[in-house]
């Protein structure tokens, strides 16, 4: 019976274990999460989602603070579109960032950044252009294209010296999406380097819509590696979203996968972004409490814990500090529900908007408890404590489970003195 450590994940000359690890913003998919995944011999994600907001967290940046400043006199506007990021401010946030954990990366992996389409930031292209480049520029080893089907994104880094240099990668939720992006972007010359293919039962916002338990990653998977193999294209797919154990990992390696990404179970690590109050909700999850909903304002389901303050907070739309999901019109759909409940009752003292939340507001707070299918399944994975928590693990604990374990075993974390 094999396991994971009996494959590996090859690009060009370069061989890791096949473990990748999925970007989850906002700081979620920390640095220190990357690092360490990169030092056992995976491939670790930075999420550039909301950079500028994490940078002044991480590194004492005042970035929210001064465009908060410079808007400050739109805040009761209902038109948003006056209220701009500084692109220097973007590229010094994603610079700072992707660099410090460039240079402080050992072991034999890669650090590659995830990077999300649907954060338009009301300049959806030049905004875009900035971050791409910026990471490039910092070094990193690779780039995830998520959320959304980026079809101009390779052309946005093709004057870029590091364009052929550096791993390009895109999420795809089927074949035809995987056809339209290769077809926009086949005059460039430059193949993707790895392919995501990611099912229904991932984390955070979906490539489905509410029919996504219709759909199945194995079945998916395999219509697009025919597809590749019936083009004689040879780019390596990782399968992801549901892939719980090391057992789950290994099905797709001997089915073909290049590699697999996982990130749920990362989620109950002490190098993840979570706050440990919020870890402990995600141990205590029932299958019943992970839930896809569309309060989203970026028109994709969303997969997440009922239990989430996200869902229902009516907050004034907090655009003038944030505003990472306006578009290019400066409009956001969480404004439009917003002011439609202020419009109907405009006497009352709290608001209540259960159409949309603020996702920025939320993701920033640790808010919105996004999560994959098999959270309900984390409390299987680590040990109780006699006052009912449970313990986070380490992420090479949960590395090295994925990459050893066998017969669908999931081996316990050593109990705490």
């Amino acid at each position: 019976m094999k396991c994971v450590d009996d494959f590996r994940l090859q690009f060009g000359k370069h061989e890791l274990v096949p473990l990748m690890i999925g970007g989850m913003g906002v700081d979620i998919s920390t640095a220190d999460l990357a690092l360490e995944v990169a030092r056992l011999g995976g491939v670790g994600h930075l999420s550039d989602a909301m950079l500028p907001t994490v940078t002044d967290r991480r590194y004492k940046t005042k970035f929210v603070k001064e465009k908060t400043k410079q808007y400050k006199y739109n805040v009761e506007n209902t038109d948003k579109s006056a209220v701009q990021f500084d692109l220097g401010q973007i590229a010094e946030a994603t610079r700072v960032h992707v660099s410090r954990a460039m240079e402080a990366k050992r072991g034999s992996g890669m650090i590659f950044v995830n990077c999300m389409e649907k954060l338009t930031m009301n300049a959806p292209r030049e905004t875009l252009r900035v971050r791409l480049h910026e990471a490039l520029s910092a070094g990193i080893d690779g780039i995830t294209l998520s959320a959304g089907l980026h079809l101009g994104s390779f052309g946005l880094m093709a004057d870029h010296p590091r364009f052929h240099d550096a791993k390009l990668g895109i999420i795809v939720s089927s074949v035809r999406a995987l056809q339209i992006f290769l077809r926009k972007n086949a005059k460039l010359n430059r193949l993707p380097d790895y392919i995501v293919v990611e099912g229904p039962l991932a984390g955070g916002h979906l490539g489905f819509g509410m029919d996504w338990a219709e759909y199945d990653l194995m079945t998916i998977f395999k219509e697009i590696l025919e597809f590749l193999r019936a083009e004689k294209l040879e780019i390596p797919l990782i399968p992801a979203g549901g892939i719980f154990t090391g057992s789950d990992a290994t099905a797709f390696l001997e089915a073909g996968a290049a590699g697999v990404q996982v990130a749920t179970r990362f989620t109950a690590t002490h190098e993840c972004g979570l706050p440990e109050k919020i870890v402990q909700e995600y141990f205590k999850a029932s299958e019943a409490d992970v839930v896809v909903n569309t309060i989203s304002p970026t028109g994709y389901p969303m997969r997440m814990l009922t239990g989430s303050p996200a869902i229902g907070a009516g907050i004034r739309p907090n655009c003038e500090a944030y505003g990472y999901l306006l578009d290019a019109n400066g409009s956001c759909a969480y404004i439009t529900a917003y002011n439609e409940q202020v419009a109907l009752h405009p006497d009352a003292k709290k608001i209540v908007v259960m159409d949309k939340t603020c996702l920025c507001t939320h993701m920033r707070n640790f808010d919105c408890w996004t999560c994959g299918h098999y959270t309900y399944r984390l409390k299987d994975t680590t040990n109780r404590r006699a006052d009912g928590s449970y313990q986070t693990l380490t992420a090479e604990h949960v590395f090295k489970d994925y990459q050893f374990s066998k017969d669908n075993k999931i081996a316990l974390p050593a109990v705490e003195n």
